[in-house]
């Protein structure tokens, strides 16, 4: 009895082409999830440090977005690479938003942009109008000189500049920015007293504004999670 045996050279690449093929998009798909979860992390690390350092609604300028919310998948690299990306940026375009949004992150100094001096509210009238910061130009432009007075350029003792409002009525009880006009027969209103005058604002060359947010050290922590963001995703597709 006689036996015999031929080998032929096999094609490997197709039996294992197509579990190549899978294997490649599952990573493909985690890298997608995994850059989406860590931009919805980073923007809400920085709209929570934000309001932590009371910084109001600021943190609603800040938005965010990935290859996979807006449905592109990756981004090819030469023959067998990819990059998965997601971003967060500033949606506002008022620079007065983005300009806060910049020094509250890299800090900054501010100078007045008209005129000489910074003007800054004191406790004795509202420190905002509206959406804005008092400033003696949004004073005179909405009323505030009939509802509580004209403002009066004088210096302080000390030659510092200050724009005061004469003859006014404040609160009885110590209130803050409770300053109003006299009526009509010149004496104040019902619980307040009569003062000569009050210091509405106070002039300054320049003032620095400190850093309160660190975007680059929350997105590093992020940055940092996205090797296990990408295997947990990896093990639910």
């Amino acid at each position: 009895m006689r036996l015999s045996a031929r080998l032929d050279r096999a094609d490997f690449e197709g039996p294992f082409a197509q579990y190549r093929q899978f294997a490649v998009q599952r990573m493909e798909r985690a890298a997608l999830i995994a850059t989406d979860n860590a931009r919805r992390q980073a923007l809400n690390s920085i709209r929570g440090a934000m309001a932590g350092a009371a910084l109001g609604r600021l943190g609603n300028a800040i938005s965010s977005t990935s290859d996979l919310e807006k449905g592109r998948g990756v981004h090819r690299i030469g023959t067998d690479g990819f990059s998965a990306s997601g971003v967060v940026f500033v949606r506002s375009k008022s620079e007065r938003t983005l300009g806060a949004i910049e020094s509250y992150i890299q800090g900054a100094e501010i100078r007045p942009v008209r005129g000489r001096w910074l003007w800054i509210a004191t406790d004795n009238i509202p420190r905002v109008t509206g959406r804005y910061r008092m400033t003696p130009e949004l004073y005179n432009q909405n009323g505030f000189d009939r509802k509580i007075g004209p403002l009066v350029f004088v210096r302080s003792v000390n030659g510092s500049p200050l724009l005061v409002v004469r003859n006014v009525g404040v609160s009885v009880a110590g209130q803050k920015r409770s300053a109003k006009s006299l009526n009509k027969r010149g004496v104040p209103r019902k619980g307040q007293t009569a003062k000569e005058f009050v210091v509405a604002f106070v002039g300054i060359p320049r003032t620095a504004r400190a850093a309160r947010i660190d975007v680059e050290a929350i997105c590093r922590s992020v940055a940092a999670e996205l090797p296990n963001l990408f295997y947990q995703a990896l093990g639910r597709i």
